[in-house]
């Protein structure tokens, strides 16, 4: 390969706020806090966030505001620009609580929201056999259909083949149990078989481990939680909702009188809610 000639990629653009430039070096140290699929991604997310805070600082500014900084519950205190602009949004963006009528209209609309977890207690039998690998697969799964077949016949059977047999060395040490379980606790074709079943049933669920020969023991299906348990859940929601709404909007009129070069704030968001 000739390593003579090198590819040059293109700075990023300057960015500033009504003249005052923001460096690269700030938005490289807040990059960090803006994890994103590639790096040009998450330097535009950093550099949003930072052009929104230079906004709000330079609107307290002008109207001369000032806070006396807070220390949260952890000992972190705020720097006198976090505090003018908490200070800033406190007073500018006023937002109304929600009231009981409409948190309980939110949980009639979506009640399937508001239901505790099915619980599934459950056992397997791992036969590991790597996804691409088609001949470890197909006896993979001869020896799963031999194990189901012996255990259908004597139950009893499943713990002596789980650690005789299993590749989960973790639960093969205790008969294969794997303990309660709840939605998203494993890979989503096992979750699917155990949905399939009814306790004191057995079946081959494949993922990309291999396959499993599951015994389901118990099943409780989840119950609906009623609007005063959650009512305060609801309340903080919507809250947060209306005063995420709110602060953009503010944000979108204070960009739309300023003067950014560099970078393009969304209509509808605010960068410093993410």
């Amino acid at each position: 390969m000739d390593c003579s000639v090198t590819q040059t990629l293109p700075k990023p653009k300057t960015i500033s706020v009504n003249g005052a430039v923001i460096p690269r070096e700030v938005i490289a140290r807040e990059v960090q806090n803006h994890p994103a699929e590639k790096p040009i991604l998450a330097w535009q997310a950093a550099a949003r966030a930072l052009v929104v805070r230079e906004l709000l600082l330079q609107e307290a500014q002008r109207l001369g505001i000032e806070a006396e900084p807070l220390t949260d519950p952890e000992g972190r205190r705020e720097t006198p620009e976090e505090a003018a602009v908490r200070e800033l949004v406190e007073r500018e963006v006023v937002t109304p609580e929600p009231d009981e009528a409409a948190c309980q209209r939110f949980y009639e609309q979506n009640r399937e929201r508001f239901r505790s977890g099915d619980l599934y207690e459950a056992a397997h039998i791992l036969i590991a056999a790597r996804q691409r690998d088609v001949v470890a697969r197909t006896s993979a799964r001869a020896k799963a259909d031999t194990i189901l077949s012996a255990v259908r016949s004597d139950p009893a059977l499943f713990a002596e083949f789980a650690r005789a047999e299993s590749d989960c060395k973790t639960s093969a040490e205790n008969g294969g149990h794997l303990g309660q379980l709840t939605r998203g606790q494993t890979v989503k074709e096992f979750e699917m078989a155990l949905q399939r079943m009814r306790p004191g049933e057995f079946a081959v669920a494949e993922t990309r481990y291999g396959f499993h020969v599951i015994r389901l023991d118990e099943f409780a299906a989840g119950q609906e939680l009623s609007f005063e348990l959650v009512r305060d859940r609801i309340a903080d929601y919507l809250a947060t909702k209306v005063r995420h709404r709110a602060l953009a909007q503010y944000v979108s009129l204070l960009a739309g009188r300023a003067e950014i070069l560099g970078v393009a704030l969304a209509a509808a968001s605010s960068p410093l809610l993410q």
